[in-house]
């Protein structure tokens, strides 16, 4: 349900952090991963199993042992491993952006542009995000358009988080881990491999995180404050079962299931003065995530080598969230939702031998997603809470429906030489069924829309040498539009789809033997109907969403590297980027004014302002990072292995207006991490520390209110693989 009642309506939410490492050890993810057997890099976004180095794509792959060495537990973490990400999190949402192309509002009815797979299954376009990475064989960060494969949600990008699937015939193996750390952190996570039998395995893991709230509250007047600072619960686990009764036939299935307690989303006002870990508040506040997540993949080997896939999903989720709206023990505004969720999705493909000088993938796609706001009015905005002149009420539901055609060929004219065709057709419906109670009156409302759209990707991909390969592609991707809710006086029409046109070149080599990688990359893209939210043109102090009329351009240039000289291994990225935004006025919905602007026209004024060149919001200028090991060898089966993280992003834009005055600006990020592991055999002991600086930096902004990154966390591990 599209909601955005006065600037502070929109959901206020920020990312719980979690602390527990991905632990497996090197053995465990090998034997889980036994089709694994080289050190060569694979991505599977598009539904092959194929090599980085020979992929005309630019992405960061790490495994599962990589996440643990660079500190990545969960989404928020990826921005410092990969060059191109920022993820700004306020928990029910987020704001993951790939080369400033994602998400940027923070409702129902604004789709992502970054969106996350995990096993093969889109999961929820933005929301529910949080759920911690463990036992996991490998994620994927692709980034630019990927439109064929990903779908209407990836015009910025997609993430695809694997985790190890059962071993048939592998024995009992698996890891058990623990974590204690600052803030009374205390984490476990295992998993354990079961043989049934000749043609039937499970595997079992579980994560397990309890942490007190890094925030300290005082209520009115200094007193105790009686709610949740901050405490975090999480609790989950996963069942696998791999099925493969003939060489013909394997079945996969996956079941997530998810307990996650934040406790609260704790924020105060952008330009508070306070220590940003001292906070005050005199409204209850909660943060809870949980679900179920269920997987289906069917593979069957038909005559010729052709493979015939279906992958079916369901999904369930209820999210919960309270907030003091004002960020303060003198405010009295509170913001609060109940938003269960429920997802549907099918794909079935039919996909060609990799060898011969055609090969195609073919498929359909269709998913079923709805939200539900319950009554009696379960989402609220109360300024204060009781008043009718104020308060705003909302229920009903936002179902969307989505269905998709796609294919590619490759035409391999020499071993070297290859041309990829591929494209995509993509249906979309959306609606709103519900009812709105403002200035204590109802208001129906019954809104419809639906969009369509075809993309495509056409890559000249050429193998110089065994060790160089070049490509150039041009790619598109679109998301759809939505509606907007009648807030106050006067109902804005549903947005338009945004549509990418995206041109990228690229060069990957190996060098020194094998031993350095590196991927070097460059891209232009035309950035059409770019959503934003605005102020109502005679009511601005409301707001609604549009679409930026004149084409937003970003280009840029990335760099990737990874290298292992004998005990000595290291990896860095850095990324360029620049954004420009189309021509385009608007009204800062935060700035009283009834001045009428148009958003093609103007006239520039006092309050209508010309943002005609600026940046995109959440594209920072740069980014990089890198990491650093080296492996000294204690005799007999010992090592000691000292690592250091680091990673950066500049500072970026929270809106378009470019306020600083009105906390728009989100300064740069400077984290580094650092441990220390000893491995005795199958036993690996660590040390760990994440933003050993303790920098002190707003994580995000939004609704006036200011959510911190987590401050300096330390502890020590302990893992055992058998």
């Amino acid at each position: 349900m599209r909601i955005h009642a006065l600037w502070l309506s929109a959901s206020v939410l920020t990312l719980g952090w979690c602390g527990v490492a991905a632990a497996q050890t090197s053995s465990s993810t090998q034997q889980a991963n036994s089709s694994d057997t080289s050190d060569t890099i694979v991505v599977t976004a598009e539904r092959r199993v194929e090599n980085l180095q020979t992929a005309p794509i630019s992405a960061t792959v790490i495994t599962g042992d990589d996440l643990a060495n660079k500190g990545v537990t969960a989404v928020d973490a990826l921005q410092f491993i990969s060059p191109g990400a920022t993820v700004n999190n306020f928990g029910q949402g987020n704001d993951f952006n790939i080369r400033g192309i994602g998400k940027g509002e923070h409702n129902t009815q604004t789709s992502t542009g970054v969106i996350t797979y995990r096993d093969g299954v889109a999961t929820f376009p933005g929301y529910f995000t949080e759920e911690p990475y463990y036992d996991i064989a490998s994620v994927e960060i692709l980034r630019g358009p990927q439109g064929t494969f990903g779908g209407q949600n990836a015009t910025g990008g997609a993430v695809f988080v694997t985790t190890n699937n059962p071993v048939i015939n592998g024995g009992v193996h698996g890891y058990l881990a623990g974590q204690l750390g600052n803030y009374s952190d205390i984490g476990t996570q295992g998993a354990v491999n079961i043989p049934i039998s000749s043609t039937l395995a499970a595997r079992v893991a579980f994560n397990t995180e309890t942490r007190d709230s890094f925030y300290t509250f005082t209520g009115p007047g200094g007193s105790a404050y009686t709610g949740n600072p901050g405490n975090m619960r999480m609790y989950s686990g996963r069942l696998s079962v791999l099925w493969q009764p003939t060489t013909y036939m394997t079945a996969l299935w996956k079941t997530d299931v998810n307990y996650l307690s934040f406790g609260a989303y704790p924020a105060d006002p952008f330009n508070a003065t306070n220590d940003p870990f001292h906070l005050t508040a005199n409204a209850p506040q909660q943060a809870l995530d949980r679900g179920v997540r269920s997987s289906l993949k069917l593979d069957f080997n038909l005559p010729g080598g052709v493979t015939l896939r279906s992958l079916s999903g369901y999904q369930y989720a209820l999210s919960a969230y309270k907030a003091d709206l004002d960020g303060t023990a003198t405010g009295n505004s509170t913001f609060g939702d109940v938003v269960p969720t429920r997802l549907w999705s099918q794909e079935v493909d039919l996909i060609s031998p990799d060898q011969g000088f055609m090969t195609w993938i073919v498929g359909a796609y269709t998913d079923y997603l709805k939200y539900w706001f319950p009554a009696p009015y379960k989402f609220y905005i109360a300024t204060p809470p009781g008043s009718l002149a104020t308060e705003y009420l909302l229920q009903g539901t936002n179902p969307e429906q989505h269905a998709a055609v796609f294919g590619q060929v490759s035409f391999n004219f020499t071993p070297d030489l290859q041309l990829q065709i591929g494209g995509r057709y993509t249906h979309a419906t959306t609606k709103n069924h519900g009812n709105v109670l403002q200035y204590g009156l109802p208001l129906d409302i019954t809104e419809s829309a639906e969009y369509s759209n075809t993309s495509g990707k056409v890559s000249l991909n050429w193998t110089l040498s065994p060790d160089n390969f070049v490509y150039g592609f041009v790619s598109t991707g679109f998301r759809p539009g939505g509606l907007n809710v009648p807030v106050g006086l006067g109902v804005p029409p549903p947005f338009d789809e945004e549509k990418v046109l995206s041109y990228e070149v690229g060069w990957k080599n190996i060098s020194f033997d094998g031993h350095l990688r590196t991927q070097l990359d460059a891209y232009y893209n035309d950035y059409d109907n770019f959503q934003v939210t605005v102020g109502y043109p005679t009511f601005p102090t409301f707001g609604f969403e549009l679409n930026v009329p004149n084409t937003t351009k970003i280009y840029g240039f990335e760099a990737q590297t990874q290298a292992s000289f004998g005990p000595l291994s290291f990896d860095a990225g850095v990324g360029i980027m620049h954004s420009s935004l189309g021509t385009f006025f608007a009204t800062d919905p935060r700035i009283a004014s009834f001045i009428p602007c148009d958003p093609h026209t103007g006239p520039a004024s006092v309050s209508c302002f010309n943002l005609t060149g600026r940046d995109q919001t959440y594209a920072p200028n740069v980014t990089y990072n890198f990491g650093a090991q080296y492996e000294f060898a204690l005799g007999g089966s010992d090592t000691l292995t000292p690592r250091v993280n680091y990673g950066h992003v500049s500072q970026q834009w929270a809106t378009l207006f470019e306020n600083p005055a009105l906390g728009d600006r989100i300064a740069a990020r400077n984290i580094w991490g650092a441990q220390l592991a000893w491995t005795h055999g199958d036993i690996v002991a660590t040390l760990y520390s994440t933003n050993i600086t303790n920098q002190h930096y707003v994580g995000a902004l939004n609704s006036g209110l200011r959510f911190m990154g987590p401050p300096r966390q330390f502890g020590v591990r302990l893992a055992k693989a058998f």
